[in-house]
């Protein structure tokens, strides 16, 4: 949670700027709420001099980069910088700053993280791509492999880097940052709020272990119409990610100011499990999401209506989807109201570009039927698109939830795998494969580490099919993996566990 300079600023930054929005984050009193990171992101810098060493530049920072990340620890806060894993930032190529032009980390990991961290004392950094991927092509996963360890050469163990590679970069990324970001720059219009959600709707299952999946910087502030903030901010909240305010903040209206102080919603976003939401249901663009709070398979949980298109929208989800049962008490959390749900389903009318957001607590629990192939961890998949036929997760109307997960299989850990089946007392079940019938396709079934090979009796042709095939769960947390280790899978949907 914090401040970030690019998407006001761009490159045109200076002391003065900065040091009027760490002010302005205590006078705002969105220190007190949790805001706590000042980053100043590309247009700091100046010089590499006769060995290397990296200068702030001398007209836009003349009291030098320590000088800043001094006064923002000074109110408590924490200080974040920039650079790039190549040798150009993308201010040098997108806005032309020449001062970018040689600023990277390439070639200088380890001079630059001492500097940073040690001699300037910032205490997060964001690494962004344009000088290694549009420039050079490099290696995402050796480029940041390598960049982490010349940061934690420094001997600071309370540095946070987050990977900027405009999408996914591959499972690989959590043994280096903390965070990452899965889609393009945000821009300030409801066409990229909406895109972003869309692109970490299936993403759910990477979000783990204090590790973020990012979606960019807030718009909140700017020219965004009420509810598309409320989208904008309900969303980022309910999936966890991090909250970066990108406006001026000496000058933010008063709707978006309360808005980016909403306690209710800001407790979602950091709560202790720190879960992503995930989709349970998709209708005619509208969308279900919700998530565990608080304790995992509690009766407290978090749901989110979300209407993307631009006509109202009857959104109605049945209890038992959302995993609940009896008396359901639901917390409004934008209205801050409470109501009753004495049906079988959750019913609400969702205004176009809006959000309904909830904190939920039922009578009872239950156990999940339904496993969407978009809440599955692929140990494999990234987006970064180097490849002809990557595993990834395609949207399909046909698909209860609107994806499948395409390209599965080929090998062995290029698998799909669900690593929270949960039953409350184990025993003999029916496990159902939703899946799209292609020829020349197989598939395995482990549960457990119990196989069984399904290829044989896989069908060819037709809409979507079913397979059935007993297994036997444990008591708790079970591990269900789908892969193929010789063929491509077909695209699969969903698995169904059913008790016998």
């Amino acid at each position: 949670m914090g401040w970030s300079s690019w998407n006001t600023y761009r490159v045109n930054i200076n002391d003065s700027l900065i040091r009027k929005q760490v002010d302005a984050m205590v006078s705002s009193g969105l220190k007190d709420y949790g805001y706590e990171y000042i980053n100043v992101d590309d247009g700091f810098f100046g010089f590499r001099d006769s060995v290397g060493k990296m200068h702030a530049h001398p007209l836009r920072f003349p009291r030098g980069m320590k000088s800043i990340a001094d006064h923002i620890h000074s109110l408590g806060l924490k200080a974040g910088l920039y650079s790039d894993a190549g040798s150009v930032t993308c201010g040098s190529i997108w806005d032309k700053d020449p001062e970018g032009i040689g600023a990277g980390l390439y070639g200088h990991e380890f001079q630059d993280a001492e500097l940073y961290f040690s001699d300037w004392g910032f205490d997060f950094i964001k690494i962004d791509y344009c000088g290694a991927g549009q420039e050079l092509d490099l290696d995402e996963k050796e480029r940041y492999s390598f960049i982490k360890s010349a940061i934690d050469s420094c001997g600071r163990d309370d540095i946070d880097i987050n990977i900027c590679r405009w999408a996914f970069p591959g499972t690989w990324a959590s043994d280096i940052a903390s965070s990452w970001r899965i889609s393009g720059d945000i821009t300030d219009s409801w066409p990229s709020i909406r895109k972003i959600i869309e692109k970490n709707l299936p993403l759910s299952a990477y979000c783990r272990d204090s590790h973020f999946n990012d979606m960019d910087m807030l718009e909140i502030g700017r020219s965004l119409s009420e509810s598309e903030e409320r989208v904008h901010f309900g969303l980022w909240c309910i999936m966890s990610s991090p909250l970066l305010i990108g406006c001026d903040l000496t000058s933010i209206p008063v709707k978006s100011l309360e808005l980016l102080k909403n306690t209710e919603l800001i407790a979602i976003n950091q709560d202790s499990l720190a879960l992503q939401a995930y989709p349970v249901q998709k209708s005619d663009g509208a969308w279900v999401l919700v998530k565990d709070i608080i304790e995992k398979r509690s009766n407290k949980r978090a749901v989110a209506l979300y209407n993307s298109t631009d006509t109202l929208r009857r959104i109605a989800v049945a209890l038992k989807d959302l995993e609940l049962d009896g008396l359901v008490i639901i917390h409004d959390l934008f209205n801050h109201r409470d109501s009753v749900v004495d049906s079988d389903s959750l019913i609400r009318t969702v205004p176009p570009r809006d959000v309904l957001i909830y904190k939920v607590e039922a009578q009872r629990r239950v156990d999940p039927v339904i496993y969407e192939a978009e809440w599955a961890y692929l140990p494999m998949f990234n987006d970064l698109g180097k490849r002809r036929k990557e595993i990834r997760y395609a949207e399909n109307n046909e698909a209860s939830a609107g994806f499948v997960v395409a390209n599965g299989g080929g090998q062995f850990g290029n698998s799909i795998i669900w690593q929270d089946v949960f039953s409350s007392d184990g025993g003999d079940y029916d496990l159902s494969v939703f899946y799209f019938p292609v020829e020349n396709r197989g598939l395995e079934v482990i549960v457990n580490g119990i196989s069984i090979d399904l290829s044989r009796s896989l069908e060819t042709k037709g809409n979507e099919t079913i397979i059935t095939l007993p297994v036997k769960l444990n008591k708790g947390y079970n591990h269900v993996m789908l892969t193929c280790r010789t063929m491509w899978m077909p695209d699969i949907d969903k698995i169904q566990l059913v008790r016998r």
